[in-house]
């Protein structure tokens, strides 16, 4: 089981994007940056990306250059999102969640991300939180 934002982790969620055929069709002709920061961790703040460019889902530590969309979150958040305890969207409008970005791109490629989110799910299935 790979600890929640650790390298193992996001290894994880690499072999599941490298291993998905149906991501590949569903990010075909997408080209955007989706940037993660969780605040407050036992070791600071992490940031980790995920860029989706025609077909192709790279997972990345780090902070990205020119993200299209930044999402902010404390770590409960990020954990109680991670583990379907809370939506997204219900965290973004009770203000848990920040976005920072071009929110209109966000909105149009939202069967894309949910591509991506339904590969990840099984890596979120076998995290420790």
């Amino acid at each position: 089981m790979p600890a929640y934002l650790s390298s193992e982790w996001l290894a994880a969620l690499q072999a599941a994007a490298d291993d998905s055929p149906s991501l590949r069709a569903a990010t075909a002709g997408v080209h955007l940056v989706v940037q993660q920061i969780i605040t407050g961790g036992p070791d600071g703040d992490v940031a980790y990306h995920v860029v989706v460019d025609d077909g192709v889902t790279a997972v990345r530590a780090g902070h990205a250059e020119g993200p299209t969309i930044t999402f902010t979150q404390d770590r409960d958040t990020a954990i109680a999102v991670g583990r379907g305890d809370l939506s997204a969207q219900g965290a973004f409008m009770t203000g848990r969640i920040r976005v920072r970005g071009d929110l209109p791109k966000l909105v149009e490629q939202h069967a894309a991300l949910a591509g991506v989110d339904d590969v990840f799910a099984s890596v979120r299935g076998s995290t420790e939180y």
